[in-house]
């Protein structure tokens, strides 16, 4: 049996060029698996869409036919509840969309995941093994929330919703850097997002 070829990637966390070593090496999956985030699908794919799924395809290809991994690739698409503004305020990009092309927010998305998969051949980019709606997991969401709820890692906003609360994760922030926990002390709330 011939060796596999290594591959070393950048650990932001180490901030160190490191050897990629995967779970099936140590008995623990049959395949290396891959997450990376697909678009929001209320309008047409911008090149960032189009970056991501390249960057993800290059490293499936990669994992894939030059280090000889099995591999399986998901990736996901919005196609609800992705608010317009990063503060978690305005409306649902899928529900802008559809009112700006005067159809529902269901036609916006099938429209505009069309679009994406055409640009995806257009750029030789193989399908994902997985490509993953929002729409098709929201049972398990509702789950993932709860499970967060019950081990207390939430706070409510009436009238708005259910927010992770950060500052029960221990190590949170600590892909910032070294020193992380001086910089997240130096935030202030309202410094970034307005306080809802």
């Amino acid at each position: 049996m011939t060796e596999k070829r290594t591959l070393h990637l950048y650990n932001t966390r180490t901030h160190q060029k490191e050897e990629f070593h995967p779970l099936l090496e140590e008995g623990k999956a049959d395949f290396v698996g891959i997450y990376s985030c697909g678009p929001t699908v209320y309008r047409s794919p911008s090149i960032g869409n189009n970056r991501a799924a390249f960057t993800a395809d290059l490293i499936r290809n990669t994992l894939k036919y030059i280090c000889e991994y099995p591999v399986k690739a998901v990736m996901n698409i919005t196609d609800v509840g992705h608010l317009t503004s990063d503060g978690d305020t305005g409306e649902d990009k899928l529900e802008k969309g559809a009112k700006r092309d005067g159809i529902s927010a269901r036609e916006v998305a099938k429209k505009y995941e069309a679009e994406f998969f055409d640009g995806l051949k257009k750029l030789n980019i193989e399908p994902f093994d997985v490509m993953c709606r929002a729409t098709d997991h929201i049972p398990e969401q509702i789950a993932m929330v709860q499970t967060l709820i019950d081990k207390g890692y939430t706070y409510v906003i009436p009238e708005d919703g259910i927010y992770m609360d950060s500052s029960q994760v221990e190590n949170y922030g600590e892909l910032m850097g070294p020193n992380y926990k001086k910089r997240l002390e130096n935030l202030n709330a309202g410094e970034r997002v307005e306080i809802g």
